[in-house]
């Protein structure tokens, strides 16, 4: 299945994220990236063209490894120096093992039920997962067009994804794992939601 025009080019990808997130782009990554401690082997699934690696984590010593389904973002990674691997987190299979095990607003491609992902990130971390997911998507805009565009431009390449998180529907998530959570706040000027649980 090909992937929607965002995901088969790295600066539309960056372009339309700059976009979306405005001044709070970089912060997104930021508050990310302040939850792995230096030299911490990083499992990032979805990890796109590897922005947080190259912008954020590089300098600081870590062992990164990037999973996804495009093979140009692997690639990215690999050129970046991390290391890189076409991945599809659909399929049952366990995930590498890692310190850091985490996903950055990508949850929503495994609804209704991303609990069999979740489940597979708690089993390869040894330390913390991180999730940040959007709760304020173009997708579920009042506006229809807005909205239809969000829809359908979000194909990586494993089918269009209409649905999405509102906070509630996230909390709601992670309170199965409550016991888990070592932390949870609102980020990049409330448009995403993250949570760091232990391992």
């Amino acid at each position: 299945m090909s992937a929607s025009l965002v995901y088969r080019n790295a600066a539309v990808y960056g372009v339309l994220m700059r976009v979306l997130y405005g001044r709070h782009y970089g912060a997104r990554f930021r508050a990310i990236a302040a939850e792995v401690p230096p030299g911490s082997e990083v499992l990032d699934l979805c990890c796109g063209p590897a922005t947080l690696y190259t912008r954020h984590l590089r300098g600081r010593g870590v062992d990164y490894h990037g999973l996804d389904l495009n093979e140009r973002f692997v690639a990215d990674v690999i050129n970046a120096g991390g290391r890189g691997e076409v991945w599809d987190l659909h399929a049952d299979t366990p995930l590498p093992a890692a310190d850091v095990v985490l996903m950055q607003a990508s949850l929503y491609h495994f609804l209704p039920d991303p609990t069999p992902v979740l489940d597979r990130m708690l089993a390869a971390a040894r330390h913390t997962v991180i999730i940040a997911e959007p709760i304020r998507n173009l997708a579920t805009s009042d506006n229809r067009v807005l909205a239809a565009l969000g829809k359908r431009y979000t194909d990586a390449g494993d089918g269009a994804q209409a649905h999405r998180f509102t906070e509630q529907s996230l909390d709601e998530l992670f309170a199965a794992h409550r016991h888990r959570v070592l932390e949870q706040r609102l980020i990049a000027g409330g448009r995403e939601k993250m949570f760091v649980l232990a391992a």
